[in-house]
């Protein structure tokens, strides 16, 4: 076995090297001769093999170059053409290669008995009765109380598992977004068209909200950031806790959590004030300017220092920063944070970090923010592969107009009776999109649920049949698009054999599944031929493709001219579709939905990304957690001098206790939060009966009460907790 022949403390070196270069940017140089002359008489001596494909660990999906060696993984390097690992691979990329071999994946098919015990099935039976079940249910209550729920990043899932509902005639399908960023999205969306991406390598000044690129890693970013700081790019960190970016900025900004907001209101005010906004571009590109800038004129520095407690003075020099570096200036959209999915205010922000970057005129510039351009993919001829109509069905969550789903809202669809069965695929929904205590009870009232995973989850402990899925490693999958400045095409292929005869590729399941409900007629190909009929507009073969694994298209995108698809085709400070759907068509301040009460001890519990974990499911893996070890990276970060008043020191064990729920875990004192926040890494805490992470710290969402869901996106927003501590 991998997990056998690799030590704890060869791994623990290796990663901690991969964490320590990509959080400040750069690898040393070492000398390897003599390690490359014995590797090259091992190569010599064996069977090696070099397999292109695609990374797992997270959604950014790194380009990989796999070593097989006498058919098994034996080691893996970035691909420099992707354009996010650039050549490089984070710690979780390494520990992931153990996926394969690891002794608590799923092996075979599993039905859920009326004891709650599960019993290996064949793969015929699971089929017939999943697809009885699913044509009773449908039979009985029509197809809009069938739903699917994937991770957004598995495209496989989401193309199947969509085609599937509208085979079936449901609308219903959902993706974890809603735990990451649909605040980001709905905001960006419905004022300039899209979320962008950032020119790093060109920007003069950047600020960086709640973002933590050092730890959310995208090594090609990481990397872009370090070589803009050598060029004496200036790198803002407006966060609550010092955050691994740190290393790299010009400036920390301790901002009262829930609060940026307010802060990002006053950059728009000092701007408009000092006439240091891109006028030319706003008369052009903008929509109800007039309306947002007189909006703008009471959020002054002196108020918003009063809510984030940042001086005033900070705020007008990070305006100033920002004005005199226009058009190569930014504020970065966010992913989570505070734009993403935290606040009662994080649509609003969102909207307002877009105004803003309008206001410096940096859409399609050098240096700004940038729609990248998108590889050109085909569909399936329709003659040769019937295609099922989209549904005309409303979708059970149509209360909600602006967002695309609201994941986080499908408990309450459960308990409504508006969903009898659901199937989820390389997702977690009962621990991720909401409180699980309350998502765990929704969930065990389904007609139906299938799970299709590689591990036994919180939600497959629920499920009625459990069906697993071969690793990242053993399977294709369809292909991916990047956009940037030149499209890029890449390739999730198959690198080992599979390790469990009786796993099964997501694609192969849906057709399963599909042709015992009676809709196998939309599923009469393979997944080869999907993706070459994705690939035919791009010129590119798929025995090309596989052979590189990720492909640079020769299709550069021209800057210069934006093309913001609103309803007005302009950058909208008033915007239109807010006014229609019945809120407020101008962001103003609002205050978050908590806020804690210092004088009584009380905390808001914030969390994040960690450089060796992204979700759940990674905290299965021994490597990972024994970097988690290593470092105490379950820790309860505390402010040092807050901790001392109680009478903490560091390693002392706290209760945590919220309207929700309590819990235990060691403290990390440190000055690099703010007094007001005590923070917690995000993916700990399982409540799987075998997961290993179970035992390390406690799950934030846990801790969350269940607030009614945001009514403008429907986000849960998970760090609207207030908590105070006790030392036990």
């Amino acid at each position: 076995m991998l997990e056998e022949k690799i030590s704890r403390r060869t791994f623990l070196k290796a990663t901690a090297l991969a964490v320590g270069a990509l959080s400040v940017g750069a690898v040393g140089t070492f000398s390897f001769e003599t390690w490359k002359g014995k590797r090259a008489e091992a190569e010599r001596k064996d069977d090696i093999r070099v397999i292109p494909t695609l990374c797992a660990a997270c959604s950014n999906y790194c380009g990989l170059n796999v070593y097989v060696k006498n058919g098994r993984v034996w080691r893996a390097v970035g691909l420099p053409q992707h354009p996010k690992s650039k050549g490089k691979i984070c710690a979780r990329g390494h520990g992931l290669l153990a996926t394969p071999y690891l002794r608590q994946r799923l092996t075979q098919p599993l039905k859920r008995m009326e004891d709650g015990s599960f019993q290996p099935i064949s793969w015929e039976q699971a089929f017939r009765e999943i697809g009885e079940k699913l044509q009773e249910i449908r039979t009985k209550y029509g197809p809009g109380v069938i739903a699917h729920i994937s991770y957004s990043g598995r495209k496989t899932a989401r193309w199947y598992g969509e085609r599937l509902l509208w085979a079936l005639g449901s609308p219903n399908t959902f993706t974890h977004d809603a735990s990451c960023n649909t605040g980001r999205v709905v905001g960006f969306e419905h004022t300039v068209g899209g979320t962008p991406g950032t020119d790093i390598a060109n920007a003069r000044y950047m600020v960086y909200m709640g973002r933590n690129l050092a730890e959310g890693i995208t090594p090609g970013d990481v990397f872009e950031l370090a070589k803009a700081r050598e060029k004496g790019a200036q790198i803002v960190v407006v966060d609550p806790r010092g955050n691994n970016m740190y290393q790299m900025a010009t400036k920390w900004v301790p901002i009262r959590p829930g609060t940026d907001l307010a802060f990002v209101l006053a950059l728009a005010h000092v701007l408009i004030r000092e006439g240091l906004y891109d006028a030319a571009f706003v008369k052009e590109y903008g929509y109800g300017f007039e309306q947002f800038a007189q909006a703008v004129e009471k959020y002054t520095p002196q108020w918003a220092e009063e809510i984030t407690g940042v001086p005033a003075a900070t705020i007008e020099e990070v305006a100033r920063g920002l004005g005199k570096n226009k058009p190569r200036a930014f504020i970065h959209p966010g992913w989570r944070g505070p734009t993403g999915n935290s606040y009662a205010n994080s649509v609003d922000t969102a909207r307002t970090v877009a105004l803003v970057n309008a206001l410096l005129g940096n859409y399609q510039k050098e240096g700004g923010l940038i729609f990248g351009k998108n590889p050109p993919f085909g569909n399936l001829d329709p003659a040769k592969y019937p295609a099922p109509e989209k549904p005309a069905l409303p979708r059970v969550d149509n209360e909600w107009t602006l967002p695309h789903n609201v994941v986080t809202a499908v408990p309450d669809k459960i308990r409504d009776g508006a969903l009898k069965a659901i199937i989820v695929n390389s997702s977690n929904p009962v621990m991720h999109y909401n409180n699980p205590l309350y998502a765990r009870e929704a969930y065990k009232l389904l007609e139906l649920l299938v799970v299709v995973d590689i591990f036994m989850s919180e939600t497959a402990e629920l499920a009625h049949y459990v069906l697993p899925e071969v690793s990242y490693l053993e399977r294709d999958d369809v292909v991916e698009g990047i956009g940037g400045k030149k499209p890029v095409v890449a390739l999730r292929q198959q690198a080992i054999g599979k390790i469990h005869p009786e796993t099964k590729a997501s694609w192969e399941i849906y057709r399963g599944i599909a042709e015992a409900a009676g809709v196998g007629k939309y599923f009469n190909f393979t997944i080869d031929e999907l993706n070459q009929a994705m690939l035919a507009p791009t010129g590119l073969s798929l025995n090309e493709l596989k052979a590189e694994g990720t492909v640079v298209l020769n299709s550069p995108l021209l800057l210069g001219t934006p093309n913001f698809e609103t309803p007005t085709g302009k950058v909208e400070f008033y915007s239109t579709n807010f006014k229609a759907a019945g809120f407020d068509p101008i962001p103003n301040w609002k205050p978050p939905l908590v806020m804690p009460d210092v004088s009584k001890g009380e905390f808001r519990l914030i969390n994040g990304r960690q450089a060796y974990h992204s979700h759940t499911n990674t905290t299965r893996n021994p490597y990972l957690l024994a970097l988690t070890e290593h470092y105490h990276g379950d820790r309860l970060w505390i402010n040092r001098r807050v901790a001392k008043r109680m009478g903490l020191k560091e390693g002392d064990w706290v209760e945590v206790r919220s309207e929700a729920a309590t819990a235990r875990v060691q403290v990390h004192l440190t000055e690099a939060i703010h007094p007001e926040a005590v923070f917690i890494y995000a993916p700990y805490g399982s409540l799987a009966k075998d997961a290993p992470g179970r035992n390390f710290a406690f799950s934030f969402m846990t801790l969350l009460p269940y607030h009614k869901l945001d009514p403008v996106s429907g986000i849960a927003m998970t760090q609207e907790i207030v908590v105070t501590l006790r030392k036990i």
